[in-house]
């Protein structure tokens, strides 16, 4: 039982490590050309990626609560209790997988150097990008992130008002 226990966690936690952030390259799109367009973001808004449930969370906790239940009481009740474990796991495993691979990101929207605009939502990365930024939108085979351009300046940093 303590091994199904890690089974299920060692799985929630690789479904957990999928990400859209900018900054995470996956190892298909390394060393490919890539189409890389200018713009300037016009807003930025935090919105959430909701989980996935692709079943496979459901699935580890129904044999994990299957096989709980199914270790309680004599024969027959552990064939009941088996059951409802299995159901209870299901749903459990179910909701801590769309838990786990829950993602804080942004929306952002961008204007393009011919004017069209752009709304692409991509995970928080380690680069904060607000309106007025300088960005490029890197575009390889259906995926796309916006990263700040090349040679942006800095934002400068907040003056304080004289004192006198």
């Amino acid at each position: 039982m303590n091994r199904t226990l890690a089974a299920l966690a060692v799985t929630l936690a690789l479904a957990a490590c999928s990400t859209t952030s900018s900054d995470v390259i996956s190892r298909s799109d390394a060393q490919r050309m890539s189409t890389v367009i200018d713009g300037v973001v016009l807003s930025v808004r935090p919105v959430v990626v909701d989980g996935t449930q692709s079943g496979l969370g459901g699935v580890t906790g129904g044999v994990v609560g299957g096989i709980a239940g199914s270790s309680v009481g004599g024969s027959r009740e552990a064939a009941v209790i088996g059951v409802l474990g299995a159901v209870v796991g299901g749903v459990i495993g179910n909701a801590t997988e769309r838990a786990a691979t829950r993602e804080q990101a942004v929306e952002l929207l961008v204007q393009l150097k011919n004017g069209e605009r752009r709304a692409i939502v991509q995970a928080k990365a380690g680069e904060t990008l607000n309106a007025g930024d300088a960005v490029i939108i890197v575009t390889t085979g259906s995926r796309v992130r916006v990263t700040k351009a090349p040679g942006s300046p800095a934002p400068a940093a907040p003056t304080l008002p004289a004192r006198g």
